[in-house]
């Protein structure tokens, strides 16, 4: 069976979006991966495009978007939270897991992409501890 997961930050420009990228990379069919933010600016930030790009994953094609437009896929396997603290509201989830990721929006492309290299082995080790095979 498909594990769903949501993945959350403030925004949904950067963190969430790139988490449910690789969700999606490193579990293919195994996987429905979702992402929102407790604020979301309404836009993928052109940062994390270019990031994901260098990996081959075509990020433009998503969009930011509310909890509230992600709700009506839950419930969920894990919702995955990362630095929006109080600001995440609860969702009908089996598990939560909060990852403190930095909030990469204003670094530079090297300290950019060494986020969006953490989120990738974070988003790894999540699905091997779901039993989902991790696609390299």
């Amino acid at each position: 069976m498909k594990k769903k997961l949501l993945f959350v930050c403030i925004e949904n420009s950067n963190r969430s979006q790139m988490s449910q990228a690789f969700a999606g990379m490193y579990g293919g069919a195994q996987v429905e991966a979702y992402s929102a933010g407790s604020r979301p600016s309404g836009i993928v930030n052109p940062k994390a495009i270019a990031a994901m790009q260098e990996l081959g994953y075509n990020l433009s094609t998503h969009d930011s978007k509310s909890l509230e437009e992600v709700k009506a896929f839950a419930p969920f396997d894990v919702v995955v939270t990362m630095g929006c603290g109080d600001a995440c509201p609860w969702m009908p989830a089996k598990q939560f897991i909060d990852w403190q990721i930095p909030d990469p929006k204003h670094m530079e492309p090297e300290a950019f992409n060494q986020v969006r290299d953490f989120i990738a082995e974070k988003v790894k080790g999540l699905l091997q501890e779901l039993e989902v095979v991790v696609a390299e």
